[in-house]
């Protein structure tokens, strides 16, 4: 993936991105009239709805925007910050700044809009919401259960109703068309000689509307491109003839008590098999997880062999070809999964001789490399189950 990610740039040159994009939101934002109060104040009084035209096509752009580049491959949306939610707060809280918000004639952004062109309102506004903003500190004592009251976490509108992101598309696309018709409508009635909505054409409004809910359709059936690489990956993994690199059950123990320094364990399976059973020094990450940056800082070492380990040889494959398609090297799978590394080493059955004359000597490592890594194993659950660093999302919102 060839991502638009905060690794590109440095945290200092980080700030001096934030001021240009600031300034050019803020230059946006003033040609669209919102540093006008009587324009902004005009959406709750149904004579001007530009706040509400603006605002549905910024939410409409950026979502086009994301699913495509998504899609493409140019953007981690797992790296995307999403605002958790505390509901009752939040229900509160928005009150509160729809009141500010008809009283003032501003939001907090506009506000400061329109204060950098010195407008005197806005500055008496900003300094009213500094103001807020200290009291709520100071009261924030008797505040603090309530504020972390209702809980929901970083949850998305389409999860949270039970549907499809590609339903949510459509519906929300067709709530913001139906928005600008019912708006223009309410326009004329409360102002017919003034109302923006008077200018409009419309033949021109009604083929816009008509080609969004088009394209609307369309980013909705649009793969997304985790979905398209792991069902690929598991297509390829189903064609026994697609050759992958095998570790036996003796090689790998032996790599293990040997402390092999070039060896990285990557476990595939779920964290609650893993936290059952985890092999020494492995890491677990999921097959999702393999298509994230975060499990990068685990899989980039080139001279280190990835032995893949998972419940079966079709999990391993699976992740096998993924890592593959990601440009990932030096992979190798455990010969029969982690039940074959138990049915060999771990628990093994009654021996099964092979006439060789080497059968003493594998017996007697097998029983000494079994005590070795249960000890390890042991160690290893006392030090807590390891994964993959981390990496902290770039946060941020209106």
């Amino acid at each position: 993936m060839a991502p638009f990610a905060p690794d590109l740039i440095s945290d200092q040159l980080n700030l001096v991105v934030a001021l240009v994009l600031g300034v050019g939101f803020g230059f946006v934002l003033e040609q669209a009239g919102f540093s006008s109060s009587r324009r902004l104040a005009g959406l709750f009084y149904g004579y001007d709805f530009t706040v509400l035209r603006v605002f549905f096509t910024a939410a409409l752009t950026a979502m086009a925007g994301v699913l495509i580049l998504g899609s493409a491959g140019w953007l981690d949306t797992d790296a995307i910050f999403v605002n958790p939610t505390w509901l009752a707060p939040a229900a509160v809280g928005g009150i509160i700044m729809g009141l500010g918000f008809i009283l003032g004639g501003y939001c907090p952004g506009t506000s400061i809009c329109a204060a950098a062109i010195g407008k005197i309102d806005a500055i008496f506004f900003v300094l009213g919401g500094v103001v807020g903003v200290f009291a709520f500190g100071e009261a924030y004592p008797l505040l603090k259960h309530f504020n972390d009251s209702t809980s929901l976490g970083p949850v998305k509108v389409f999860s949270s109703l039970g549907i499809s992101q590609g339903l949510f598309i459509v519906l929300l696309v067709v709530a913001a068309v139906g928005a600008f018709a019912a708006a223009a409508k309410v326009e004329k009635l409360v102002d017919p000689a003034h109302a923006p909505s008077l200018t409009f054409p419309v033949r021109t409004h009604v083929s816009f509307g008509a080609g969004l809910v088009a394209l609307a359709v369309v980013l909705a059936l649009i793969p997304d491109y985790r979905t398209r690489l792991l069902s690929g990956a598991t297509r390829e993994a189903a064609i026994p003839a697609n050759p992958v690199v095998r570790m036996t059950p003796d090689e790998l123990a032996f790599r293990i008590v040997d402390h092999e320094p070039r060896l990285k364990i990557v476990d595939v399976r779920s964290a609650a098999a893993f936290s059952v059973l985890s092999l020494p020094g492995s890491v677990n990450i999921s097959l999702p997880e393999l298509l994230g940056k975060d499990a990068a800082s685990s899989l980039s070492q080139r001279h280190v062999k990835k032995l893949i380990v998972g419940d079966s040889e079709g999990q391993e494959r699976a992740a096998y070809f993924l890592l593959k398609k990601l440009g990932y090297e030096n992979l190798a799978i455990l010969e029969g999964g982690i039940p074959a590394f138990n049915g060999t080493i771990l628990a093994p059955t009654a021996f099964v001789s092979t006439g060789s004359r080497w059968d003493g000597d594998v017996r007697r490592f097998r029983e000494g490399a079994k005590t070795e890594i249960l000890k390890q194993v042991q160690a290893a659950k006392a030090g807590g189950a390891k994964k993959p660093k981390v990496e902290k999302k770039v946060q941020g919102g209106c």
